[in-house]
């Protein structure tokens, strides 16, 4: 019985570790110079000046979704960021139900035409399975990169896409559209898109002093 007491506690202490350690992981600078972070009003209040401090060169903000949803905290998030010091861009959660042309007229309404900004970001994560209507593979690509052409002939900058996992094992669009990538996968460099990617979020719930919530680390490939 101390034996098994024993083996808990040693399970209970590393399990402690593992989560400390999880929620305070950032690559090292030496590897990847230019860190930054994403984040939306799903975050809470974010100090910017005190994310500045601690070493974030950039963030992206979350703007918009589908073809109505917007972020309520955008606006003053790019206006308090950029006053930080902080390079800043937007980012779209796609939603393969809707049509490409309403998700980008959202966008360009939520997002100025600003030549200072970073290139958009478009979050690829839901699937097309539970549409009301059926929407093929090929459909999915072929909005898609509507969807694109109108916001890049808007922000004049090519788009950057936010693979998620399922969403490139379903419909493989990294090797369909030529754009540079930004993969998830905490602590480890992600490989799931068959070629290199521009930006990583290294880690999914990072704690740090800017915030009473995690967030998303993201780091730019040297």
């Amino acid at each position: 019985m101390r034996l098994a007491a024993a083996l808990v506690l040693v399970a209970i202490v590393g399990g402690t570790a593992l989560w400390w350690h999880l929620r305070h992981w950032q690559p090292s600078r030496a590897a990847f110079p230019l860190q930054g972070v994403e984040a939306g009003s799903a975050d809470g209040a974010v100090d910017w000046k005190a994310l500045k401090a601690i070493g974030a060169n950039f963030a992206y903000l979350d703007a918009s979704a589908g073809s109505f949803a917007r972020d309520p905290d955008f606006t003053a998030n790019l206006d308090d960021a950029r006053a930080a010091g902080l390079q800043l861009g937007a980012v779209h959660r796609y939603d393969p139900c809707e049509p490409a042309d309403h998700q980008a007229a959202n966008f360009v309404t939520v997002v100025p035409r600003d030549a200072r900004m970073l290139p958009p970001a478009v979050d690829l994560d839901k699937l097309a399975d539970g549409c009301p209507t059926r929407v093929s593979d090929a459909s999915v690509e072929s909005e898609l990169m509507t969807f694109l052409n109108e916001i890049e002939t808007h922000t004049g900058k090519a788009s950057i896409l936010k693979i998620s996992r399922r969403f490139e094992r379903r419909y493989h669009i990294a090797a369909a559209i030529d754009r540079n990538l930004w993969l998830v996968q905490t602590r480890f460099q992600p490989d799931y898109a068959g070629r290199p990617w521009t930006l990583w979020t290294a880690n999914t719930a990072l704690s740090t002093t800017a915030s009473d919530a995690p967030l998303r680390w993201v780091v730019v490939q040297p």
